[in-house]
């Protein structure tokens, strides 16, 4: 097990290039056993949801390799269908492999992703859509058992704009016999990534980054090279730290319009942003105002992925804010360990009351998720003394070169071996 040692106080200064984002690679990995042609996906984030994606896919028989960044995927011999429990249990993403896996072998098994409950609204918006499309599914096992003759299109209305379904979707209909239509689809740029992705393969499918998605399904796919989109939470979890600690920085890759919120709440904290173009420029003086409140949403609200890391930021602003968590019901573990190092912090349901305090302090804390992770990271840069930051897998998740890119920015960090 790995650590951070972060010695904080450090302003911030210099450049980075967003990586390519986590939550697009990952569906566009799945989508790739939708064909037997070799798929190259370009700039792949060299990370540990990553790495046990590929290892789904090689479970399923495919070949997948890596080289100079990139990530190779030839499909062309696999015909396993059931997703192994370790890995499904370990990804939460997988289930989403569902649709692709119905499409290509009209069989697909996977164990309840992460050990929740079946009956949890995601997983249902998931296995209704399917339903829909005229797959049979059952509970047996742990496992939900799906089978099908063929996908067929539908007409399917989403309650809520998950983008796990909505990706769910795009994947089983890109093959699907017929035309399907999805109401209430999820908006992110990840979808839009996806679509341009399978349509690059051969998929007719139009409206993603729209509430209304058209699928005409095709008979087969072909292979493609692919550059994903750029990983927006990344950038902005960068940003974030900057505006904490102080200093000037400027990401690389990234449309302001995919930020647009978070770069408004952080103009209310006293940053300078300017953008052009995929660049983003902040300048922060590190004092800074609190936000009087932030509510998450759907894109294109406020990310909840960012939620946490605009949490520490408060924590050491001046004045008070109002965190309202909409999407995730335990999305505020991260507290306690905020409040190791001096935050006001009082939670009560969706609701965050943070008072900011004049600054944090070093102190031994853990990171219990990945974006709750990156916050108290970002605490660390900016609080007084040195801190420890223990359970790094969860950071691994979803940054690469985290802590490479914070020495190149002037922060004092080291990852040691406990």
């Amino acid at each position: 097990m790995d650590k951070f040692v972060i010695d904080g106080g450090r302003r911030l200064f210099g450049g980075l290039r967003a990586q390519s984002a986590k939550n697009s690679v990952l569906p566009l990995l799945a989508a790739s056993i939708l064909t037997e042609e070799r798929v190259t996906i370009f700039d792949v984030p060299m990370i540990s949801d990553v790495a046990c994606m590929a290892q789904i896919l090689r479970e399923l028989g495919a070949e997948v390799s890596f080289q100079g960044g990139n990530a190779f995927i030839d499909s062309a011999d696999a015909t396993e269908h059931r997703i192994p429990s370790a890995l499904t249990k370990e990804l939460r993403s997988s289930v989403f492999m569902l649709g692709a896996l119905l499409s290509r072998f009209r069989r697909a098994a996977c164990a309840y992703p992460g050990g929740c409950d079946i009956g949890l609204r995601p997983i249902d918006l998931h296995l209704n859509a399917l339903k829909r499309m005229d797959a049979h599914i059952e509970e047996r096992d742990g496992y939900i058992l799906c089978a099908c003759d063929r996908l067929k299109g539908a007409d399917i209305v989403l309650d809520f704009p998950s983008v796990g379904a909505t990706e769910n979707i795009l994947l089983a209909a890109a093959l699907a016999e017929g035309r399907t239509v999805i109401e209430g689809a999820a908006k992110e740029p990840e979808i839009v990534d996806l679509q341009n992705f399978l349509n690059a393969m051969g998929a007719k499918i139009c409206g993603a980054g729209t509430d209304t998605v058209e699928i005409e399904g095709v008979k087969k796919l072909h292979g493609v090279e692919y550059h994903p989109v750029k990983d927006r939470i990344e950038a902005g979890t960068y940003l974030i730290a900057c505006a904490v600690c102080g200093g000037e920085l400027e990401i690389e890759g990234v449309r302001p319009d995919c930020l647009g919120l978070l770069l408004h709440k952080l103009r209310e904290n006293g940053c300078k942003i300017h953008t052009k173009n995929d660049k983003i420029k902040l300048t922060s003086s590190g004092r800074l105002k609190c936000n009087r409140k932030i509510e998450t949403m759907p894109f294109p609200g406020f990310p909840t992925d960012l939620q946490a890391q605009m949490t520490a930021l408060n924590a050491s602003g001046e004045g008070c804010a109002l965190i309202v968590e909409n999407l995730f019901e335990t999305r505020y573990k991260y507290v306690p360990e905020l409040k190791r190092m001096g935050a006001d912090i009082e939670v009560d349901g969706r609701n965050a009351f943070v008072r900011g305090v004049p600054r944090l302090h070093g102190a031994t804390v853990s990171c219990g998720d990945l974006r709750g992770g990156a916050a108290l990271v970002i605490a660390a840069l900016g609080a007084e003394g040195v801190s420890d930051v223990l359970d790094l897998a969860h950071l691994d998740r979803g940054y690469c070169d985290l802590c490479a890119n914070l020495k190149k920015l002037g922060a004092k960090i080291k990852r040691v071996r406990v």
